[in-house]
């Protein structure tokens, strides 16, 4: 059980309360550096007076000094090179930067430009950040662990880089997707980044153009599978929860669809994780469909979907769907041939050869189709979810097709990055004469057409779910997380959709009210962790808002003239200073 102090658990005290440094090691110090924010007082009493330039700049001018700095670099991949090096250099000004305009900075610190970022990761690394754990070090992951300076780890994100985004396989240079993935959860989540560890579990890679690049980060061979795989990632679970608790939260990310379902099935129940390609945009892609429905006046269970791919993203959003349609009273069987799949084979249907488990969910009974044009003229969705990584694959004619037998077609685009998307919003809106309800997983520009209506297109990131999931389930501890967790997040992110967002074609809310969102989420999985007894913190906090506020992370400056702060031993606490 953890033990709650003042409202909160032991756990969520400030790090800055609880570390103890002075001089260099200050200004070299993410968590606690201000830069030139110190002031003179501070200076003296760490032993930094002299380390830095004279002048005092308090941190909304070193926000102004960032952003002039962005605007003077010349494309996306300079831009989040700077904030990377912000990032390590000074935390809490990198995070105030990011929240001064989520909407601006998250394509640069996620997708698309995280993308182009794994691809160059050999180029632009520059400090480690995060854990690097290769398949060579079976039986000391528990002494790597050790190496991590921090001791009170919440969160982890974890990859094996097998699948990055849309690009595939990255290896090592998919670090940057865990490193992307945490930030968000801290600027839209508010979770401590401190409490958070990103994690490479590098096996080697199949990618030959990686295998022969002198600046290739990860091990030089091709990937190590079966026995000798499992071993690794079963001994990193036993080994982070020894080390931070089986309360420490484990998200899986970008693993191939062979270890993708494999492993979330193994673990959910075991450990608190979850699979954010699965999971979490199932959940926002299904927070999009419940707002969309506000539109068409019509039930999820009035819709026939069809997904172009049949990967680990359209399973999840499949099987989310098929739980929002039984919550509206349809049978289980009559929700699930709502749902039909094209796979790089053609339509996926009963008798055809070489099915995975998972796809022969799916599979009814049906004539051979070769092409997803052809589906969509025999099957007449309402809906098409777009998760396999084909740019183009909603060709003009199927866009014009679905405006045909649709009065509102449904269109989501969601894979990533843009260079990857199904179809662009312009296309969409275009084609569609302004009927579609467009939604993409990467940001798209607003689209007006010829007779002047401007449509802002609906991004389906997964920005909108984890956060919250992450910040509520650590919240309260929970045991596990259940598929009616994400439910319920999508449930809440529909909620925060106004009348004038559908109207101006968004289907999500305004990036600018994320953190709102997020503190949402949190507290209604909270509630629910409490109702379902898979909440271990207690008591049970009697006002689980307030008490959510109190583990939110701030950015503002820590004040080390106060007693909040741990002097070192030996040093000299100034309690006056005049020029």
């Amino acid at each position: 059980m953890d033990k709650m102090t003042n409202g909160a658990p032991e756990e969520h005290k400030p790090a800055a309360a609880l570390v103890s440094k002075r001089g260099y090691d200050v200004t070299r110090y993410p968590h606690l550096n201000k830069g030139m924010a110190f002031s003179l007082e501070e200076r003296l009493q760490l032993g930094i007076h002299g380390l830095l330039p004279p002048a005092i700049l308090n941190q909304d001018v070193q926000v102004q000094r960032v952003l002039q700095n962005y605007q003077l670099q010349k494309d996306e991949l300079d831009r989040y090179v700077l904030l990377m090096g912000l990032q390590d250099r000074n935390e809490k000004l990198f995070y105030r930067v990011l929240i001064s305009d989520i909407e601006r900075f998250m394509p640069t610190v996620y997708t698309p430009t995280v993308g182009l970022a794994c691809q160059q990761y050999g180029l632009i690394y520059r400090r480690p950040r995060g854990l690097f754990i290769t398949i060579h070090d079976r039986s000391h992951i528990s002494t790597i662990l050790q190496n991590w300076p921090e001791h009170d780890i919440q969160a982890i994100v974890v990859t094996d880089g097998e699948r990055i985004l849309g690009l595939g396989d990255l290896g090592c240079n998919g670090m940057g997707i865990p490193v992307g993935k945490l930030a968000l959860y801290t600027a839209c989540g508010g979770m401590p980044p401190q409490k958070c560890l990103p994690v490479m579990l590098d096996v080697g890679t199949d990618n030959e153009e990686l295998l022969n690049d002198p600046l290739y980060i990860g091990l030089r061979h091709k990937r190590v599978r079966g026995a000798a795989y499992d071993e690794l990632v079963d001994e990193f679970m036993k080994a982070v929860t020894e080390r931070y608790g089986m309360r420490c939260l484990i998200q899986f990310e970008d693993f191939a669809n062979t270890n993708a379902f494999r492993l979330l099935n193994k673990y959910r129940h075991r450990y608190l994780t979850f699979n954010d390609d699965i999971q979490g945009t199932a959940s926002v892609a299904v927070a999009g469909l419940l707002a969309a429905l506000h539109i068409t006046k019509s039930r999820m269970s009035d819709h026939t979907i069809l997904f172009q791919g049949a990967g680990e993203a359209a399973m999840g959003i499949a099987e989310l769907i098929v739980m929002a349609m039984e919550m509206e009273g349809s049978p289980h069987d009559q929700c699930m041939k709502k749902i039909w799949m094209v796979d790089s084979k053609g339509l996926i249907i009963k008798g055809r050869d070489h099915l995975t488990v998972e796809k022969q969910r799916f599979a009814h009974q049906h004539a051979e189709t070769r092409s997803l044009e052809e589906a969509v003229r025999a099957l007449k969705p309402t809906a098409l979810i777009g998760v396999a990584a084909i740019p183009g694959a909603f060709s003009e004619s199927i866009l014009k097709t679905m405006a045909e037998l649709n009065e509102r077609p449904i269109v989501f685009a969601l894979s990533n990055p843009t260079s990857k998307a199904e179809c662009t919003a312009e296309q969409c809106y275009t084609l569609t004469q302004g009927r579609g309800i467009f939604a993409s997983g990467s940001p798209f520009d607003p689209v007006t057409l010829p007779d002047g209506r401007t449509f802002y297109p609906g991004q389906g990131n997964n920005a909108y779910v984890f956060p919250g999931v992450g910040l509520g389930a650590t919240a309260c501890a929970m045991k596990h997380i259940s598929d009616e967790v994400f439910l319920l997040t999508a449930q809440t992110i529909a909620e925060q959709v106004t009348e004038k967002d559908l109207a101006e074609g968004r289907l999500y809310p305004p990036l600018t009210s994320i953190r709102d969102v997020s503190f949402k989420i949190a507290v209604k999985i909270v509630e629910y962790a409490y109702r379902h007894d898979l909440a271990t913190v207690r008591p049970e906090p009697s006002d689980k808002p307030q008490f959510i506020r109190s583990l939110v992370y701030s950015t503002d400056y820590q004040d080390f003239t106060t007693d909040s702060y741990r002097w070192p031993e030996g040093s000299m606490k100034v309690q006056t200073c005049k020029l």
